[in-house]
Formats: structure tokens, C-alpha cells, sequence
């Protein structure tokens, strides 16, 4: 899921050093939000065209055809089904307990963890050779699946009065503006570009445009938050040992999975990345609507972001190298 690495001298370069580029993002997200903390405010409401943008880009390099066979695959679908809400949920239970007592900050892990990612997740699986394909058709249904079991996860892990307080509205909005949308305005894009000229220009222009796309994303995202940091630190500090060890646990569960499923090596990689891999993007709006008394959880969310970009970074280079055995492509 990458731009065309023969386009112009920059993108290219981009391409190629695609890891590099989103640490550095979000180093410069950081200091842009510590220099300039007054524009978090702003920053905040681009987060969803942002992000709906880098989306549009994402599908419209898959073929509509494609994206419909691909969701015929029941077994790698079983497979990213129950790493996302099988799994996760047990090893989030196991850590729940050691979790800090501030309800805010639980509910904030709660949001990050019990949702899969469904934008990032497609680049990182394709620069470790999974099945981006695949997962990027998938993506629709984990969302929708994610809507729906989120709120009884929440009310199991906090009981019903805290769990009332998440409004399904933001999710329904993201929905609508971060999947139907842009899968309908690539679908819309590569007709055109079937068709005419023009369009083929268009989609081959917004090809390129990926990985600066990712980058603007993660600056937006870390620059609107680290004025929250203020007063919070401790708060962060508490929860990055949890990301970091779920991402340590999900390596194998996802491996696990994926060899239960009798995957091959390439959809066996993207159940890794799927299992792994959370939602802080799209969740991150339903932190910043919570009330006051749980404003934290919204800084719990961006600070697995962080956490977990580079963990991408390990898993990069880890996931092609565990042992896979699943011959069957299915």
C-alpha cells in the first residue's frame, strides 16, 4: 500500500525511507505542540479530513473488484475477527487489574485497545510483506464489528454507568466519514480514471501522495494533543509499559491465530498487524467528547499512538521473520 516508488525525486525518497518519515512526523507534531500549544483546538477538528484524505488514498489503490473478492475470504476474515475480538479482549482482561485506578485513565486504555486499527495498519503490514489487500478489504467490517461489541466491552470491563457515558455518535460519524466516503470516492475516482484522461491523472497524482499524506496525519493528531501533556505526565507514564507489553503478547497471539487459520505467510502477517495494531485515530474523537472529569482518556489514547508507531517500527522488520507454516492461501 505505497506510492509508486519511480514518481518525482521527493516522494520517492519518502517512499523509501517510509518508517523514518512517520517518527520524524511525529517528532515534529511534538515540538510543533509544545512551541505553539494555543492551535490544538484547530488541530483537533483536521484530524477527520485528514485522515478521510489519507483513507481516500489507500483505497483508491486497490480495485474496487479486488476489494469485493478479497471479503470472500472467510477464512482469513475468521481469522481477523477473532484476533480483534477474541484475543484482544482476554489479554486486555489480564492487564485490566494492574491498570492505574483513575477511571479516566482505564477508560482511555480501554477505547485504544478494545478497537483495531483501520487506516496505518495497511501501510506498516505492506512494508512488512503481509496481505494489505486484504486487511484494506476488511477494513469496513472491523469497524462496523467494532461499533457494535465496543459498548459491551466497556460496559463488562466498567459496568453500564461509565460505559453510557461513550455516545455512539462519533462512531457513526467516522464511520461515514473515514470508510463510506472515501471508499465511495475512489470507487467514483477509478471509474473516471477507466474512462478518461483526467482521471487516470488524478489517480495516479494522489498515488504519490501516501506517505506525505500518513505524515501530515500523525503531526495533525501528536501536535493537537501535546498541549494536554501538561499536568498529565503521570497519567502517560503509567500506561506505556501496558502498550508496550501488549504489543510484546500480540506478536505471538497473532501468530497464534494465524497459524490455527492455517494461513500463508502474507495474510498471516496482516492478522499480526490487525491484532496488534489499535484505533487511536478514529477512537481519539470519541476521547475528546467525554466529559470533563474523563478529559485524560483522550491523552491515554494519543500516547499509545506514539508508543505504537514505533513499535510498527520493530514489527517491520520482526513479523516477516517468525516462522510461518501455513501453506494454504484462502
Amino acid at each position: 500500500m505505497s506510492a509508486d516508488p519511480r514518481g518525482p525525486g521527493l516522494v520517492a525518497e519518502m517512499e523509501r525511507r517510509q518508517v523514518a518519515v512517520y517518527v520524524g512526523a511525529i517528532a515534529a507534531g511534538g515540538a510543533a505542540g509544545w512551541a505553539a500549544p494555543g492551535l490544538g483546538p484547530a488541530l483537533e477538528h483536521a484530524i477527520n479530513p485528514v485522515l478521510a484524505a489519507l483513507l481516500y488514498v489507500t483505497f483508491l489503490q486497490v480495485p474496487a473488484a479486488e476489494l469485493v473478492r478479497s471479503l470472500r475470504a472467510g477464512r482469513f476474515l475468521a481469522a481477523a475477527l477473532t484476533v480483534n475480538f477474541a484475543v484482544v479482549p482476554l489479554v486486555v482482561a489480564a492487564m485490566f487489574a494492574f491498570l492505574p485506578a483513575d477511571q479516566a485513565v482505564r477508560l482511555g486504555v480501554l477505547l485504544v485497545l478494545l478497537t483495531p486499527c483501520v487506516d496505518y495498519v495497511i501501510v506498516f503490514t505492506g512494508l512488512a510483506g503481509g496481505d494489505a489487500q486484504r486487511l484494506l478489504a476488511a477494513t469496513p467490517l472491523l469497524l462496523l464489528a467494532q461499533m457494535a461489541v465496543l459498548p459491551v466491552l466497556l460496559v463488562a470491563f466498567m459496568g453500564a454507568g461509565l460505559a453510557s457515558v461513550v455516545e455512539p455518535g462519533p462512531f457513526v460519524r467516522a464511520f461515514a466519514v473515514l470508510i463510506v466516503i472515501p471508499l465511495t470516492l475512489a470507487w467514483l475516482t477509478q471509474a473516471w480514471a477507466a474512462r478518461r484522461p483526467a482521471g487516470r491523472a488524478l489517480a495516479k497524482g494522489a498515488g504519490t501522495a501516501m506517505v506525505p499524506l500518513m505524515a501530515v496525519t500523525l503531526i495533525t493528531v501528536v501536535a493537537s494533543q501535546v498541549p494536554e501533556l501538561d499536568g498529565n505526565l503521570d497519567a502517560v507514564a503509567a500506561v506505556v509499559p501496558f502498550y508496550v507489553l501488549f504489543l510484546v503478547v500480540m506478536a505471538g497471539a497473532g501468530l497464534a491465530v494465524a497459524r490455527l487459520f492455517r494461513l500463508d505467510a502474507p495474510a498471516g502477517r496482516a492478522v499480526v498487524f490487525t491484532g496488534a495494531t489499535r484505533n487511536s485515530l478514529v477512537v481519539l474523537p470519541l476521547a475528546l467528547a467525554l466529559p470533563d472529569r474523563l478529559a485524560v482518556a483522550s491523552v491515554v489514547v494519543v500516547a499509545q499512538t506514539l508508543v505504537e508507531v514505533v513499535g510498527m517500527v520493530v514489527y517491520v522488520r520482526l513479523v516477516p521473520r517468525l516462522p510461518w507454516s501455513g501453506p494454504d492461501r484462502q
